[in-house]
């Protein structure tokens, strides 16, 4: 429950075109997933120069900041947000600018505008985000574009974006169109079930994700993966129905902690942020104790993710003994819940 795995079963034929392009590995095949991009860009409503298919969002992320950041620049992005930020962003010779919270434990966008310096090239946003759960929507993202230079780019990290409800959270690639200074990306691992394979996709502006096909070749989405992207998105409709599903369970989860006492914001990922103060690694190790792996992050809160149902049950269950332990004065339980 600590790497916010998709658990619900593989899309109908994703196996079979899997098994079946394996009988072609030894050749180069489409070597740039032009096929893919095609098929991405009319899901999109967009045009194949529009985007680009790459080994997952995390290399598609690194190819980005590579190319739009580099050494004597600054990449800013909230936090607490996805841990490996910092490393992308220096990986890239870059320099990254952390902006905390506000008092109200969400993305602080204005400070973030703030904190644009004229080193920075690219602000980093992840929606909805990752640990906290937290949605941006339409009004808020817009308020940051308005508050933002025209040279700086957007990138925004929508790894989740399935998981939400899709008329609370900002459309950054429909925003991408007609701005650009937005990019998205977006993966195939977790709404998708095929974070085994490494597939994701960029889009926006084209002389945005131009710079981006020169590591291409280095970054390629392999045969196996390319064929179980195109037959997962001809399972669209199981794929949203099952994402409709996980969400219910993160809904579940997140009102049982919350008739227990616990400070549980909503989520719109496939996980919960559980905000425990000084009691946060204690809440690890007690459900580490009782056979459920979660992680501390940040120092700020514990991440949960959204299992199968009888793995929930033993998050609450583990849950409700943590509870029946605390102090009323830790912090937590028997508090009016938030």
């Amino acid at each position: 429950m600590s790497l916010n795995e998709n658990h619900w079963p593989m899309l109908p034929g994703v196996h079979e075109a899997a098994s079946t392009s394996l009988a072609s590995i030894n050749l180069t095949g489409d070597a740039l997933a032009a096929r893919l991009e095609s098929r991405l860009a009319a899901e999109l409503g967009t045009i194949p120069g529009r985007v680009v298919a790459g080994a997952g969002s995390g290399a598609l992320l690194q190819q980005f900041l590579a190319a739009h950041g580099g050494p004597g620049s600054t990449v800013l992005h909230t936090w607490p947000s996805f841990d490996l930020y910092p490393l992308l962003i220096r990986n890239a010779g870059a320099e990254p600018v952390a902006v905390p919270d506000d008092a109200r434990g969400r993305q602080d966008l204005a400070a973030v505008a703030a904190a644009v310096s004229d080193r920075t090239r690219v602000v980093l946003v992840c929606n909805p985000n990752n640990p906290t759960g937290e949605v941006l929507g339409p009004d808020r993202f817009a308020a940051l574009l308005d508050a933002l230079p025209p040279d700086v780019l957007v990138l925004v990290d929508e790894a989740y974006r399935e998981f939400a409800d899709p008329d609370a959270i900002a459309d950054a690639a429909e925003l991408a169109e007609v701005d650009r200074r937005v990019a998205v990306v977006r993966t195939f691992s977790k709404s998708h079930g095929l974070i085994g394979l490494r597939v994701g996709y960029l889009t926006g502006a084209e002389e945005v994700v131009a710079p981006l096909r020169r590591t291409t070749p280095f970054h390629r989405v392999p045969t196996v993966a390319q064929a179980a992207a195109l037959a997962a998105l001809d399972a669209g409709e199981r794929m949203r129905r099952q994402c409709r599903e996980v969400a219910a369970e993160r809904d579940r989860v997140r009102r049982g902690l919350r008739g227990l006492g616990f400070d549980v914001p909503p989520s719109g990922g496939n996980y919960l942020w559980v905000r425990l103060g000084s009691r946060n690694q204690e809440f690890v190790d007690h459900l580490a104790a009782h056979g459920v792996a979660v992680r501390e992050i940040a120092g700020a809160g514990v991440r949960v993710s959204t299992g199968l149902p009888v793995a929930n049950d033993a998050v609450l269950a583990a849950a409700r003994g943590f509870a029946g332990q605390g102090d009323r004065s830790d912090g937590f339980a028997g508090e009016a819940v938030r």
